[in-house]
């Protein structure tokens, strides 16, 4: 039946086609083409532990080498295939090409700043901790669960040579601030190991497959306590040497965000959004507490908990959301994948809200938004105060899910080069995460309701004193304590928030890209909308305009989604068709 109908097909009239007809790729192309995905596939090989995030299964529990000579190794190679592709003669390759081999440039230009210019494998635990969680084993439905306990196995396994070539390479003496994340942290997996997981696998049957999990745990375990006494070691020597430095900051944000302006910009533009944004919460909190200070003011809105608990909120929450994205035509949403939300499992609740998004190459993962309990260890009112409020959930929620983290990396994923779905970097996806905050305030989310926005603002001054604070511990001199003071003043974060906000700038400096990042969008969607509506360059005051009459929000928001997540000032360049001014 199938020849027969296969030969009416070709015996009979051939449709007409309007379609046009494409044309072969060219041999520029074509060479393009092997060069981008042999260094994908190369990346892979080199990062097991990324590509299995990634959704490649097949690396599943293995680590890459951090051996003295595996660092080396990676540099070696991250630099040939820098020689590689930047001798691609970008013109004749298409307009896209031309894009991702900027693109790839920047990917290696990043990871070799990391490895070779701030020398973080030889300091900094900080580097270290995105390759030893395995959640992806213990939470991510992606294979059944004794398929994931295979994997799983394999993974503690290997967790002894990581530990041994970690503790090699982290020489004293080293920042206080530093030697603390590394005890807390390495400290946390081995009671990880031994207490948490267990239960995790407990349903699979097979006694064989316990043991080798028991006898691989107890040794993972083992390797990281001693990782830790290691490093209880180091804070007899410890330093409060922990800056870059102005010059290493500056090359840091070149190399690994393409932002090439003098730091003393970003500084003011960050200055700027704190003075905007404080002045706002006063004209909020001067209609919700008359005369109350604005610690009152923010304290009151974070006394109104959500019934229910936080993740029952955060559900309604999320489904609230997605009506508004879709009722106000803000983003498109390219499926109809729901992110799960949950309590943060045991193991994992260093952070008070987190997603865990699948990779690029899994299909029909779920996605789960994660929500901490308190400490039950705390006191009742250290336990009651670390419960957000309504306000500052809702905007959680709008970070994590809709439209911030989940939705752009449902557009990611499904973006179908792999090249730029691969690689999303810390500007875009925290730029975009946090600019999704004030947006959906501009597009009416909680209109008439000052305790909804003030939720919002307590964000946004949260991040705007992250910039301040990296800039200043890095290249000004500031110390730690004038940092932690900066957040409990200016962001009003209660003293043990502001403390961990504090230390996480001295080994996280690039965490002013939640600030840096929102401005870049922010002026990239007033300059291409000014574009599109003047049809010409866009006026040097479109950065102020923060209406959406004419309804371009959305198409700029799929335009930029479409990208994967590139540096700002390159999709910058491609939106706009030249680089004009970032903040």
């Amino acid at each position: 039946m199938g020849l027969l109908v296969l030969g009416v097909v070709a015996c009979g009239q051939a449709p007409h086609s309007t379609a046009p007809v494409k044309k072969p790729p060219s041999q520029a192309s074509q060479q393009w083409s092997n060069i981008a995905n042999g260094f994908i596939e190369d990346y892979l090989r080199a990062q097991p532990f990324f590509a299995a995030q990634s959704g490649r299964h097949e690396f599943d529990g293995q680590l890459p080498d951090f051996s003295s000579h595996g660092i080396k190794r990676e540099i070696s190679r991250l630099h040939d295939a820098r020689e590689q592709i930047a001798a691609v003669d970008p013109a004749p390759l298409e307009a896209n090409e031309r894009f991702d081999r900027e693109y790839l440039l920047s990917v290696i230009d990043k990871d070799l700043f990391w490895l070779e210019k701030a020398k973080y494998p030889s300091s900094n635990p900080y580097w270290y901790l995105t390759n030893v969680d395995p959640d992806m084993y213990v939470s991510r439905n992606y294979a059944p669960l004794d398929v994931r306990l295979k994997a799983y196995i394999k993974y503690a396994r290997a967790i002894p040579k990581m530990a041994a070539d970690i503790q090699a390479n982290l020489q004293g003496p080293l920042p206080k601030t530093f030697v603390e994340l590394g005890i807390s942290d390495f400290g946390g997996f081995a009671d990880f190991y031994t207490k948490d997981v267990p239960p995790i696998f407990a349903a699979v049957s097979d006694p064989d497959l316990q043991k080798q999990l028991t006898d691989a745990d107890t040794n993972a375990a083992i390797a990281m306590t001693n990782l830790k006494n290691y490093l209880l070691g180091q804070r007899k020597t410890a330093t409060d040497k922990f800056p870059l430095g102005k010059e290493l900051f500056a090359q840091m944000l070149k190399d690994t965000e393409l932002v090439d302006l003098p730091i003393e910009q970003i500084e003011a533009a960050g200055r700027a959004d704190l003075a905007r944004n404080t002045q706002a919460l006063k004209a909020e909190c001067d209609t919700y507490l008359p005369k109350g200070t604005l610690a009152a003011c923010i304290a009151k809105m974070s006394a109104n908990k959500p019934q229910g608990g936080p993740v029952e909120a955060a559900r309604v929450q999320l489904a609230d959301l997605k009506k508004f994205i879709q009722d106000n035509n803000i983003v498109s949403i390219p499926s109809d994948d729901e992110a799960l939300v949950a309590e943060a499992p045991a193991y994992n609740r260093t952070n008070s809200a987190f997603i865990q998004v699948p990779g690029p190459y899994d299909h029909g993962v779920a996605a789960t938004y994660n929500l901490a309990p308190p400490d039950p260890k705390w006191t009742k009112a250290e336990q009651a105060a670390y419960i957000p409020g309504q306000a500052t959930l809702l905007f959680t929620s709008v970070h994590e899910v809709w439209p911030g983290h989940f939705l752009q990396f449902l557009h990611s994923n499904a973006n179908p080069n792999k090249l730029e779905s691969l690689w999303v970097g810390y500007a875009y996806a925290e730029g975009w995460a946090h600019y999704c905050e004030e947006m959906m305030v501009e597009k009416g989310l909680g209109k008439g309701d000052p305790e909804k926005h003030i939720g919002q603002l307590t964000d946004a001054l949260l991040r705007d004193v992250r910039l301040l604070s990296a800039i200043g511990m890095h290249t000004e001199g500031m110390t730690v304590a004038q940092s932690e003071k900066m957040f409990k003043e200016q962001a009003f974060q209660d003293p043990g928030n502001a403390r961990q906000q504090a230390a996480r700038g001295t080994y996280d400096p690039a965490y002013l890209n939640y600030t840096m990042g929102k401005l870049m969008i922010r002026k990239l969607r007033a300059d291409w909308i000014a574009k599109k509506t003047s049809g010409g360059a866009a006026p040097a005051a479109a950065a102020a305009v923060s209406t959406d009459d004419q309804g371009l929000w959305h198409d700029f928001h799929d335009k930029f989604l479409s990208y994967g997540g590139p540096p700002i000032p390159l999709l910058r360049k491609e939106m706009m068709g030249e680089a004009g001014s970032l903040l």
